[in-house]
């Protein structure tokens, strides 16, 4: 199964003060360790989605990731994720892993643990504890949909809520989901 790893990394980062990717944790970038991760564990493609302070970004996102910027990123996550989704259909995934730049407790391993079970058809995502949270991976077959239904700040929470089909794949074993909102959540 060729899985694509989508991070999305376009956020102004308000709360935190600097756009999220730019933080380092333990010397490495938010948006380096994230792309880093997803190649790791298997994703090929990996495409990075920039918007706020793009430029600054683009230069700390490893290769072979690639970047796309997403022009109506202030709308919110929904925009990030559209424009992600949209540019990796023409590279033809049966499913794409979608990663938030802000989780640096997620590694290698949780992708890898997620991507096992990617087909076209299948909707998974990450839980800890029992408590769903990211990554989700999307089978290609609802990648069209998704995109379609995204608005706002809520990514694919509304096209997720109440479906039947999703896989919860416990993932507290090996990585932490919890993520980075303040400097204060970094110093836990």
């Amino acid at each position: 199964m060729n899985t694509a790893g989508l991070l999305l990394a376009a956020g102004a980062g308000r709360r935190f003060g600097t756009p999220k990717a730019l933080v380092e944790v333990e010397g490495i970038p938010l948006v380096a360790r994230a792309a880093d991760a997803l190649a790791r564990g298997g994703c090929d493609p990996v495409l990075v989605v920039l918007g706020a302070r793009a430029e600054d970004a683009a230069k700390l996102v490893p290769g072979p990731a690639s970047t796309v910027f997403a022009p109506d990123w202030a709308d919110g996550m929904g925009a990030s994720l559209r424009t992600g989704l949209l540019a990796l259909t023409n590279t033809g995934p049966d499913a794409v892993l979608v990663h938030l730049v802000d989780l640096p407790g997620v590694g290698a391993d949780v992708i890898a643990r997620l991507r096992a079970i990617a087909g076209p058809d299948i909707v998974a995502r990450a839980a800890y504890a029992g408590v769903p949270g990211h990554p989700v991976l999307f089978g290609a077959n609802w990648l069209a949909e998704i995109a379609a239904s995204l608005r706002g700040d809520h990514g694919a929470r509304g096209w997720l809520s109440g479906r039947r089909d999703v896989r919860l794949v416990e993932c507290g074993d090996i990585g932490d989901g919890t993520d980075v909102d303040t400097p204060a959540d970094l110093r836990l």
